[in-house]
């Protein structure tokens, strides 16, 4: 169960949801289906309810037999959603074969080591095919194309434009607005890896997708949001495709990061906007330099 932990933990969060408001489970297949996860997470889902004595499980019947209470679920930081984990586990695959133009992605064998569906998986692909940076083939293969300079220069543009106008809507957030409380949070890992910079330089990949996730949230708007999954995708993993200079490189980042904060707590439109343009000035500039 180790590969596809998270998945099971998170299905069966959604399954006692469902459980919640119904008195019998349905057939594997069609809880496989309502999941999208495969039958085995299924089965491994169905035996810990059964364990939990949540269910009466004979063969087909699954008779409900208590309403889920809040220590059955798994806790949400234990979790991450399906298509979070599809995403991981697919940019995996990406950096393992060297992002190399021509590599093959089966749906298939990428479904078997999440341990999901195929259905979840094609949908992501399908999704991320619309940037042109994969194209499907048949028999469930997809190949990479490549990542070209023109495709890097697109892109930032386009994430240039969203972020100072989600920045500057974050610096009008209301004094109790939970996004400062989380990006105080964000500003002292930033200080806890600097700090430590020689052995947690690497981290800085993460953190950095959550603290832009975090800015562009704040545009309440759903289309630079969902775009964003896009981007974040890119620039989370391309300072894993350029390995040269990466602890001067993660270091300096974490400095403009904590110059971007501190003016986003400034509340000062001005201060705000030079400081994303820098920062963002850096990230296109590694991320061309990331390109072969």
């Amino acid at each position: 169960m180790a590969k596809q932990n998270t998945v099971f933990k998170d299905a069966f969060n959604r399954c006692l949801t469902q459980m919640a408001e119904t008195s019998a489970l349905p057939s594997e297949p069609e809880l496989g289906q309502l999941l999208g996860v495969s039958r085995t997470t299924v089965r491994a889902i169905l035996t810990r309810c059964e364990d939990l004595k949540l269910i009466s499980w004979d063969k087909r019947r699954k008779t409900v037999l208590r309403r889920p209470e809040a220590s059955d679920y798994f806790p949400s930081e234990e979790t991450s959603s399906l298509a979070e984990i599809i995403e991981r586990s697919f940019m995996r695959r990406i950096l393992a074969g060297g992002a190399e133009p021509g590599m093959q992605i089966n749906e298939l064998e990428l479904a078997r080591e999440i341990g999901t569906g195929t259905t979840s998986v094609r949908e992501f692909l399908i999704r991320f095919s619309r940037f042109g940076l994969i194209e499907k083939r048949p028999n469930s293969h997809w190949v990479l194309k490549g990542f070209t300079r023109d495709f890097a220069l697109e892109l930032t543009e386009v994430r240039e434009m969203f972020e100072l106008r989600s920045a500057a809507r974050f610096v009008a957030l209301p004094e109790d607005h939970p996004a400062w409380e989380e990006l105080k949070k964000i500003e002292a890992v930033h200080r806890e890896i600097l700090a430590d910079i020689d052995n947690r330089y690497k981290e800085f990949s993460e953190l950095d997708e959550r603290f832009h996730l975090l800015v562009h949230k704040s545009s309440s708007n759903r289309f630079i949001i969902d775009f964003y999954d896009i981007i974040a995708i890119i620039f989370h993993y391309h300072y894993q495709w350029n390995k040269a200079n990466a602890r001067e490189r993660n270091a300096r980042a974490l400095e403009e990061h904590l110059a971007y904060i501190a003016a986003l707590r400034s509340r000062e439109p001005k201060q705000v906007e030079q400081a994303c343009r820098r920062h963002l000035k850096s990230a296109r500039e590694t991320l061309l330099q990331s390109i072969p």
